[in-house]
């Protein structure tokens, strides 16, 4: 039996679909309801391990995490995980299948259709309700044949959809308009209604354009959301720029944002840390010379963005930040650059053969075909021995004389990563570095050691996670019109 499904689709990229569905998510969550969040295919970088042990977009983990579930494979069935501008690692229900270039993939959609039809159908036997969360735009005319992703498969499972479009960005009426435009007569009468996302003003200035849409499209606006400055979710992809206001900083952090960044989200609780002074750097930028800690973050194809570091100056920066003292953490991809070499034989992100690494750890990798996906805690090996919670995925073997001196311990005994004899680089193969409150304040300690630097603030990024989303359920109750919600969607749990 198909139960209550509902898809959020957009006008575009980051127009709001994820924090839709997760606020949603939350919502039911608290009236009771047992409902599981779903993304058919998804297309990012950022990805998390899954408690039957594959990996999904970290997307489809939040929205877990507000419907009060761990995540699943199932809740994103088909994972993209880019490694070329026109190639990318195809990951089926959790497992890496094939590496694909764009034409190939599309040649491969009937069959990634049929995974998301089956992890679908048992969503639909376990849970109450499914909440979908669309790609980019189902206004995307080329991409239709054969979609998977939008309204190829609302129509495929018949539910209803809601529009979400981002004002911020200026221009939603013509988003809204366009996209509905663009749809076929069996999709336009599908979609219920719109969410204008990310809205700040005064709201009577916009009701004239909000009673002219409806007028148009004889579609309901189903409720404007405000923009909420500084939450604490996990991206799909795009790597967060914004600056916040901090009144008093002590330590600053830099982070190379290279070309494939896997799971900068790793980095978000340095970014919103109210002692610490983070951003990443860009291609446009040069590499900053007065910092205390430069993070090497992941990456899907660490030679090549091994190559974007030294065309962009950074191996030097990194050299001369270490002569004066500074710190380096490696995460991952970050882990595997430290050392002096980096070996792929079986081409797994691009020709086959061997690379210079940065030789600032005696270490080298290889990567090998299976990937490793698992959840681990353990303790960091800096002073107090800080408890540690978060995951690997990776496909490099590294080994060598640094990691004698490993920089964690895992609980089952596992060493993990190094820690240079002079304590200045620490390198690790675990995302969620800085996600438990002890390993955060140890890790800012330890950066900022020369400065007689303590964390003075206690920061617990899982407690902030939990309570955005919170923030975000509680706007998003406030803002939709429930009587329009109720009419539009009739028989739901909502």
């Amino acid at each position: 039996m198909i139960k209550p499904t509902l898809m959020v689709q957009g006008c575009t990229s980051d127009a709001g679909k994820s924090t839709v569905v997760a606020a949603l998510c939350r919502l039911l969550h608290r009236r009771g309801v047992r409902v599981a969040p779903f993304k058919s295919q998804n297309m990012a970088l950022n990805s998390a391990v899954t408690v039957d042990g594959g990996e999904i977009g970290r997307a489809q983990a939040l929205q877990a995490l507000a419907a009060g579930l761990e995540p699943h494979t199932d809740f994103n069935p088909v994972l993209l995980k880019p490694n070329t501008d026109t190639g990318a690692q195809v990951i089926i229900h959790g497992k890496a299948v094939a590496d694909l270039n764009a034409r190939a993939y599309h040649e491969y959609k009937p069959r990634a259709m049929a995974a998301v039809l089956q992890s679908y159908g048992r969503l639909c036997e376990q849970y109450e309700a499914v909440l979908v969360e669309g790609a980019g735009s189902p206004a995307e005319i080329n991409l239709r044949d054969r979609d998977i992703a939008n309204m190829g498969f609302a129509e495929a499972v018949d539910c209803p959809v809601v529009l979400v479009a981002d004002i911020d960005r200026g221009g939603v009426f013509a988003h809204l308009v366009g996209t509905l435009e663009l749809l076929s007569a069996s999709e336009q009468q599908r979609t219920v209604g719109f969410l204008i996302n990310r809205f700040r003003g005064d709201i009577s200035l916009l009701q004239p354009g909000l009673d002219w849409l409806e007028a148009r499209t004889g579609k309901p606006v189903l409720g404007v959301l405000p923009y909420l400055h500084g939450l604490y979710l996990d991206a799909e992809d795009a790597i967060a720029r914004e600056q916040l206001a901090k009144r008093e900083t002590k330590l600053r952090v830099v982070a190379p944002a290279y070309p494939r960044t896997s799971n900068h989200n790793d980095l978000d609780p340095l970014r919103l840390h109210p002692e610490v002074d983070f951003r990443f750097v860009g291609p446009n930028e040069a590499p900053p010379q007065e910092v205390d800690l430069i993070v090497l973050p992941g990456s899907k194809s660490v030679q090549a963005d091994l190559r974007w570091l030294r065309e962009h100056g950074w191996d030097a920066a990194l050299r001369r930040h270490l002569r004066y003292g500074g710190k380096v953490i490696g995460i991952c991809g970050g882990l595997q650059m430290l050392g002096y070499r980096l070996h792929d034989p079986l081409g797994l992100e691009g020709a086959p053969g061997s690379a210079d690494g940065l030789g600032l750890l005696d270490m080298e990798t290889t990567l090998a075909a299976e990937k490793q996906l698992v959840n681990v805690t353990g303790q960091l090996q800096l002073p107090g021995s800080p408890a540690l919670a978060g995951y690997e995925i990776h496909m490099g073997v590294s080994h060598g004389p640094a990691l004698a001196r490993p920089a964690a311990v895992f609980a089952d005994g596992r060493a993990d990563g190094a820690l240079s004899d002079d304590g200045q680089i620490l390198a690790t193969y675990c995302h969620g570095l800085f996600d438990t409150p002890q390993s955060l304040a140890a890790l800012l300690a330890w950066a900022g050691a020369d400065l007689g630097f303590a964390p003075g603030i206690t920061v617990d990024p899982v407690a902030r996670r939990e309570a955005d989303l919170n923030r975000l359920a509680d706007a998003t109750a406030a803002a939709i019109d429930w009587d329009k919600w109720h009419s539009a969607l009739p028989g739901h749990p909502w």
